[in-house]
This record gives structure tokens, C-alpha cells and sequence, in this order.
């Protein structure tokens, strides 16, 4: 009992040591941490992968593709096609080729209403056909998706990939060991297609109603548990892209990324994950791009959108070869996406058995959750004891109370404040003194009110900066919201006078700052949750500045107002003005990228293209597709029981 009736209880040796270097504690913690994660990327801190799912057999498949000569006549017959549809989809053309091999062929239709437009609406068409199993009855089935794009687009070339899929739809054609349907489907307009292909397909909306008018389809398969997203952009190629990042981070499971590194080894193919070396440093540049790409929160292939329903995908873009040696053509890509699909064909369940969540800095290496968690751990530490700390200084002492004069006990507290610290030769003795201040609750409030206003505002933001500038400048929509968030920085430079403008003493800023280092910890793990690239990257920029900023006393040698410039140094590192703040280059804290909302589709008047592409490396620079409206307005998956 008398740790809870001692008032000197809280003053020990460890306390009075925390108290005196919390800050150079807070500064060992951080550097910690970043020592800790970049040491994650050596051989010797992270594990070799390996299959937990033996239904795969990968080592028991032997391919026997041979149609690779059919698929050099189907790019020969696609090239010389599409030159006839410069700016869309050969859909007589497919549609004859697929129903040739006695498949079940569909079309599927979709609109998007153009969320930041007045009536704007696009249209585009996908085409799918389904090989049924012979050995079952639909219950299941896999995807194997080529975006189309024409001569036209921006993006590189997909035709090859269409090519080999149709050859693959001949040999898999003559085979009778399937057991799940093969879906095979060609999108129009990048992820947008994907999209409204899996909603209609789910007979679900993933977002906001009237939106994206996903349509009917006519035709269907089974239950889908896996999908391979191909794109070959020559017809030799130099090296193998595995995509894993999906919507917010989300990653397929570790055993289907496995299965694609085993069968592109298998037959010899370059293939990589950010082009991994086996050095440290490479290894660590490898581990870094993988961490950037994540925590944008923007699938960097089509894949990205099967997640939220619950689908393990993966991207394979294949890259011209350039350089010396021999290429692979589509015999070897061919018996890859033979082998990827029978053992695919293997599985008796979904994937559950391996990771979820990893970062990989080879091919053939991963960093398991319970690696990589610990670094982010010391970087929020070093938050939460500054805030501890803080609070150590400024606690109430009980005993003191009744010393307090009668007329102000309503309005004061008797707190703690250091009036000397000084270490001592023989055990660093430490003094404190008891003052009566001043203490009001209302800055405090009103600037944690204040500050999350303003991010709610800014993440409703696209809409009125579009209505603002058509109305008023007649800009076009990518230009008004660009400008309109740059108009909300410089605004905010004017925070300082409003911060100095609401009062309080030192002790209300103090304890400001203490709520803003535990919100923004508390929401750096929560986001870990889910996006740990984002959550890393934000501690390891914001919590230095956090850890400087500490309010002070008036002092003539102080700049003036000293107040003022304090308190904004602990409004800007608040947790949800932090991330909200510069919003058109990084992710809100919904999860929600504004660039999503300025982008056109590829089949948008030729006298935005080029505005679209300027905005779109300007906002985010690793962004190479048309990006997903639908991905903007509802960043969480629609299946929260699947695993992500």
C-alpha cells in the first residue's frame, strides 16, 4: 500500500534518471531503430523462403507447352489488327479468336460516372472466357488477366501477354486434369476494368453507389482462389518483375510469390523483385524499394484489386531484353505459366498456411512481421517516453494542494515544474520545486479540435477545389486540385498567428504537446497494422522534429513570440495534420490518395493527356497506371474475415 499513499513514490532513482535524460534517451531509441530495420537486409537477420503449402508440388510439375510458334502468329495477327482500333479494344477480333477454341466466351460492360465531373460519364467493355473444369463441377476457379492497351496509350505495350494467353488457352484446352475453372480475361482501361470486372463478378459495390456502374454478367465460374496478372511488353525478354503491393499495402500470401520465384527459376528465367542483389547494400536498396512502393497505398499492378476480395495475385511484367545473353521467348514464359496453373490446379484450399505480412530484400529472403515490427517499436518508444517525460515534469503533487490560496483552487492547479537539475559527482542528485501556475484546458482543446478539422477538411477537399476552379478559372480537374492544396499549404503558414492568438501558459502548450506525441505514436502502430511502410516511413520523418520541438519560457534571447512559435512546432507534428498536410503526395490518413481523384482515363480527350501525365508524376512519381476512382473512395476490404 505504500506505493499508492506515498506521494514521493513516483520520485525514484529510475524516475529522476528518466527525468534528466529522457531526451538523449529518445534520440539512442530512434537511431536504434533505423540501425535495427537496416540491418534486417543482411543474410544474417532475415530467413530463406520456403512452401508451408505442399499442395502446391511445385517440383512435381513438368511442363509440356509447346504453342509458343502459335503465339508468335498471334501477335503477328494482334499487331496487324490494331492497327485498325487505334484507341481501343479489337473485341471482334478476340471474341472470334477465344470462341476458335471452344471456349465459353463473355463481354462485359461498365460505366464510370465521373465523381469529380458534371455528367461526365465513360464507358468501356472487358472480354473473358472460361475453360470449365472436366473434373468438377465450377466450384473454383483461377484468373489469368492482360490489361489491353492500344497503339495509342501511354503505358507500354501488353500484346505478347495477349498473344501467350491465347496459346495458353489452346494447350490448356487439350489438357483433362483441371479441376478448376481457368478464367481467362482482357481488360480494358487498367485497373478502372479490373475493377468493375470483380464487382460485377461478386455482384457486390465496393465503394460509393453511382459511381462505378459495375454491370451484369451472363457468365461465371467458380469461386476464384488465385490470378496471375501478365504483362509482357516484347516478345524477348531480358528479365521478370514479380509485383506483389497491392491497395494499401496489402501483400498475396508469401506461398504464391514463392511458387512464382520457383517456377521462374526452374526454367531459368531472371526473375526478381526489384532487381535484388546479394550484397547488403543492394539487398538494403531492394528492401527500401519495396517499402516505398507500399507505402503509397497504390497497386502498382492490377492485381492489387483481387486482394480485397479475398484473391492471392501477383503481377509478372516482363521487360525487353537489351543487354548480352540469350532472352526468354514464349516457349520458357509459356511453360512458367504452365507450371504456375497446375500447381495452382493442386490446391485443396485457399492459402492460410504462410505470411501475410513480409518484406522481402531477395528473391529468395523474407522478413517475417516479427522482425521488422520491433524498429518501428523503437521509433514510437522514443515518442511515448518524451511524453512521459514531459509529464513527469509537470505532475501534480496531492500533498501540496491544501498550500494552494483558497480563492484560486477553482482555477489552478498545484503542479510540478523544474526550477533546478543538476547532476551531482557522487549519485547526480536532482532537485524540484513547488509553484503554484496558472493551467486552463481550452488552448489545449482548441487546438486539438482545430487540427483535426482541418484534416477532415482537406480529405473532403477534391470535390469543392474541383467545383472552385471549373466554376471560377475554368481549370481543368487534376489542375484545380493541385492548386487548391497547394492554396491549404501556404495557408497553414498562418497557423502560427491563430496558435499565439488562443493563450495559455506553458504548462497548456506542454501538455499539448504530450497529446500530440501520443496520438501520433498510437496512430503510427495503428497504421502498422495495416501498412507498416507507411507507418515507418512517417515515424522516421516525423519523429525527429517531434522530439525537437519542446515548448518553452519567454526569455529576452527568445525569438519573438517564443509562444507562438512553439505552438506551432507541436500543432504541425500532430498526428492527422501531419499526414494530411502535404495531400497531394502522400497518403491521408484514411488511407485515401488524392491523386487518385485527378486522373483520366486512357480514353480521355486528347487535350488532357498531357495535363494528366504532368499531374500525375508531379502528386506521386512512382504512379505508372491509370489510377482506380474506386480505390479512392473505399480503401478497406470488402471481406474483412480473408486475411490481409
Amino acid at each position: 500500500m505504500g506505493l499508492l499513499t506515498d506521494p514521493g513514490a513516483g520520485r525514484g532513482k529510475l524516475t529522476q534518471i528518466l527525468v534528466m535524460y529522457y531526451n538523449k534517451l529518445c534520440v539512442v531509441l530512434y537511431i536504434a531503430g533505423l540501425v535495427w530495420f537496416a540491418l534486417l537486409a543482411h543474410e544474417h537477420f532475415n530467413a530463406g523462403t520456403y512452401f508451408s503449402e505442399n499442395a502446391l508440388l511445385p517440383g512435381l510439375v513438368k511442363g509440356d507447352f509447346d504453342e509458343d510458334m502459335t503465339a508468335k502468329n498471334y501477335q503477328s495477327e494482334l499487331l496487324e489488327e490494331s492497327s485498325r482500333y487505334p484507341d481501343s479494344v479489337p473485341y471482334p477480333w478476340l471474341l472470334a479468336k477465344f470462341r476458335q477454341l471452344s471456349l465459353d466466351v463473355y463481354t462485359h460492360n461498365f460505366t464510370l460516372n465521373y465523381p469529380l465531373g458534371y455528367g461526365t460519364k465513360y464507358t468501356g467493355k472487358n472480354v473473358y472466357a472460361i475453360l470449365r473444369a472436366p473434373r468438377s463441377a465450377s466450384t473454383e476457379a483461377l484468373v489469368l488477366s492482360v490489361p489491353y492497351r492500344p497503339p495509342s496509350s501511354a503505358h507500354p505495350g501488353t500484346m505478347p501477354s495477349i498473344a501467350l494467353m491465347l496459346s495458353l488457352a489452346k494447350f490448356f484446352r487439350r489438357q483433362k486434369y483441371w479441376a478448376k475453372d481457368v478464367i481467362f480475361l482482357v481488360t480494358e482501361h487498367e485497373q478502372l476494368g479490373v475493377q468493375a470486372w470483380l464487382e460485377a463478378y461478386h455482384q457486390t459495390t465496393c465503394g460509393r453507389s453511382g459511381v462505378l456502374d459495375h454491370g451484369d454478367m451472363t457468365g461465371r465460374g467458380g469461386a476464384i482462389q488465385a490470378a496471375i496478372n501478365l504483362e509482357l511488353h516484347a516478345e524477348k525478354i531480358g528479365h521478370v518483375d514479380v509485383k506483389v503491393e497491392g491497395l494499401n499495402g496489402q501483400l498475396p500470401n508469401l506461398d504464391l510469390v514463392n511458387l512464382v520465384h520457383r517456377m521462374c527459376s526452374k526454367e531459368g528465367e531472371n526473375s526478381n523483385h526489384r532487381d535484388p542483389m546479394k550484397e547488403w547494400f543492394h539487398q538494403l536498396k531492394t528492401l527500401m524499394a519495396m517499402v516505398t512502393t507500399q507505402a503509397t497505398g497504390i497497386p502498382n499492378g492490377n492485381h492489387g484489386l483481387f486482394h480485397r476480395f479475398g484473391i492471392e495475385a501477383v503481377t509478372l511484367e516482363g521487360f525487353e531484353k537489351r543487354e548480352k545473353g540469350s532472352p526468354a521467348v514464349f516457349y520458357q514464359l509459356g511453360r512458367v505459366m504452365e507450371g504456375l496453373f497446375r500447381s495452382l490446379n493442386n490446391l485443396l484450399e485457399r492459402f492460410h498456411q504462410s505470411y501475410f505480412f513480409y518484406l522481402q530484400p531477395t528473391t529468395d529472403r523474407y522478413i517475417s512481421i516479427g522482425m521488422y515490427m520491433p524498429p518501428l517499436g523503437l521509433l514510437c518508444a522514443a515518442l511515448l517516453i518524451k511524453a512521459f517525460g514531459l509529464w513527469l515534469r509537470m505532475q501534480k503533487d496531492p500533498a501540496d494542494s491544501a498550500s494552494a490560496p483558497a480563492g484560486r483552487k477553482g482555477d489552478e492547479d498545484i503542479r510540478e515544474v523544474d526550477k533546478e537539475e543538476h547532476s551531482g559527482e557522487g549519485d547526480g542528485a536532482y532537485s524540484v520545486e513547488q509553484q503554484v501556475v496558472n493551467f486552463s484546458l481550452v488552448p489545449v482543446g482548441v487546438a486539438v479540435l482545430a487540427t483535426h478539422v482541418l484534416g477532415v477538411a482537406l480529405l473532403s477537399a477534391p470535390r469543392p477545389f474541383t467545383t472552385v476552379g471549373l466554376e471560377w478559372g475554368g481549370l481543368a480537374t487534376e489542375t484545380s486540385i493541385y492548386v487548391g492544396y497547394v492554396v491549404a499549404a501556404l495557408v497553414m503558414i498562418l497557423i502560427p498567428l491563430l496558435a499565439s492568438s488562443i493563450g495559455g501558459n506553458m504548462e497548456s502548450w506542454t501538455l499539448l504537446n504530450i497529446v500530440a506525441l501520443l496520438e501520433l505514436a498510437t496512430l503510427l502502430l495503428a497504421v502498422s497494422m495495416h501498412n507498416f511502410s507507411l507507418a515507418l516511413l512517417a515515424a522516421t520523418i516525423y519523429t525527429p522534429p517531434a522530439l525537437w520541438m519542446t515548448p518553452a519560457k519567454n526569455s529576452p534571447l527568445s525569438p519573438p513570440p517564443p509562444r507562438a512559435s512553439n505552438s506551432l512546432a507541436i500543432l504541425s507534428q500532430h498526428s492527422l495534420l501531419a499526414i494530411n498536410r502535404h495531400a497531394p503526395g502522400h497518403m491521408t490518413s484514411a488511407g485515401t490518395h488524392p491523386s487518385h481523384m485527378c486522373s483520366l482515363l486512357t480514353s480521355s480527350p486528347p487535350a488532357h493527356r498531357s495535363i494528366r501525365r504532368w499531374t500525375i508524376l508531379a502528386l506521386n512519381p512512382p504512379t505508372r497506371y491509370d489510377l482506380l476512382f474506386r480505390a479512392a473512395l473505399s480503401p478497406l476490404p470488402i471481406f474483412p474475415s480473408q486475411p490481409y
